[in-house]
């Protein structure tokens, strides 16, 4: 077993530590593993176990994740671990994620994985498909090798973490991040037990220090989808966030144990209207295949900005202005990290 230490823990007791990457903070007796399976106490040490032993690795459309406003047309290099520090009913990738790593899987060092990333002509790299919290010491060192050769570096998370965490992984350069909502304070059918604020929290954290966050809300049948849930969304988003910051609004569909009934299209437009009226200026449908839904309009004269089709880019009308993207028609600033990747226009 390859024993990487990992960097945010502190020693306890009796040989008991206290995992410091998310906020379970999970107090962890010797030769047993915390929630997440990926972080061991050995030796009264806290051991990444799932340190490098990758599950996936495909190159993807940064729109997928799904990122809107941060490097548009762009490709990231995915690549996924084992296990999660949620166990979501309707998981889409529980196949990885309610998996652990196991000793005999191989490691792929990080250097390899952005050496693969430049040969595949990729952009940047995208912690993605199951929980990169998890993987935390890996994806922080991938990272740091990243920027240093020229690729951003981004995550699709839940945000459950400490905010040592995302302070270290925001000074690695990772300055992406498409962070979940899974529901609200009064939800009780799932994921009660979920301090739902904290996404907030650490979302206001990485905009202040610099870096792009969309948020992406899969409002699942019977479970977050109900009015209450919606406007606390909507208000924590501003509130905490800000008008500017994109927020996704997803259509659910049965997966892993939950059978509710796909999220009824009039329910997702009812809360993108609500979101759109109380004030975000950036509010996208997904998961329903429509360009109109997932299209980029000005919020100021309504002209249409980014169109995009199938994850791609298919129109890009913005001007570039110094460091800023205006809208040609009225020279409002539109938030976007990063360059429009021109050439980019098939999947890859």
């Amino acid at each position: 077993m390859r024993l990487v230490k990992s960097k945010l823990w502190r020693p306890l007791d009796s040989g008991i530590v206290e995992c410091l990457v998310c906020e379970r903070r999970c107090i962890i007796k010797p030769g047993f593993r915390g929630v997440c399976r990926n972080y061991v106490n050995f030796n009264g040490e806290l051991i990444h176990i799932g340190y490098g032993r990758l599950s996936a690795i495909e190159s993807r459309p940064i729109e997928i994740k799904p990122l809107f406003h941060y490097w548009p047309n762009s490709t990231a290099l995915t690549y996924s671990n084992y296990g999660c520090n949620f166990y979501c009913p309707w998981c889409q990738n529980d196949n990885l994620s309610f998996s652990e790593p196991r000793e005999e899987y191989s490691v792929i060092p990080p250097e390899e994985l952005v050496n693969l990333a430049l040969r595949y002509g990729d952009d940047g790299l995208s912690a993605s498909f199951n929980e990169p919290t998890v993987n935390y010491d890996y994806v922080l060192e991938a990272s740091i090798i990243a920027i240093k050769k020229g690729l951003y570096s981004m995550m699709v998370t839940n945000g459950y973490l400490t905010v040592n965490a995302v302070k270290n992984l925001v000074e690695a350069s990772v300055d992406g991040w498409s962070i979940d909502i899974k529901g609200c304070p009064k939800m009780r059918r799932a994921l009660a037990s979920i301090d739902h604020s904290i996404i907030y929290r650490n979302s206001k954290f990485i905009l202040d220090s610099g870096g792009h966050v969309e948020l992406v809300y899969l409002m699942v049948t019977n479970t977050n989808d109900f009015e209450e849930c919606i406007d606390w969304i909507i208000d924590m988003h501003l509130d905490k966030l800000g008008p500017e910051v994109p927020l996704h609004i997803n259509r659910y569909y049965p997966a892993h144990i939950w059978k509710e009934p796909p999220t009824p299209i009039s329910k997702l437009l009812e809360a993108r209207e609500k979101a759109l009226r109380e004030g975000v200026k950036y509010v996208y449908v997904g998961n329903v295949h429509d360009p109109k839904l997932e299209s980029t309009y000005c919020p100021y004269c309504k002209k249409i900005l980014i169109e995009r089709r199938n994850y791609r880019v298919t129109a890009f009308l913005l001007e570039r202005v110094g460091d800023k993207w205006r809208c040609p028609r009225c020279s409002h600033v539109i938030p976007i990290r990063g360059e429009y990747i021109a050439w980019k226009t098939m999947w890859s």
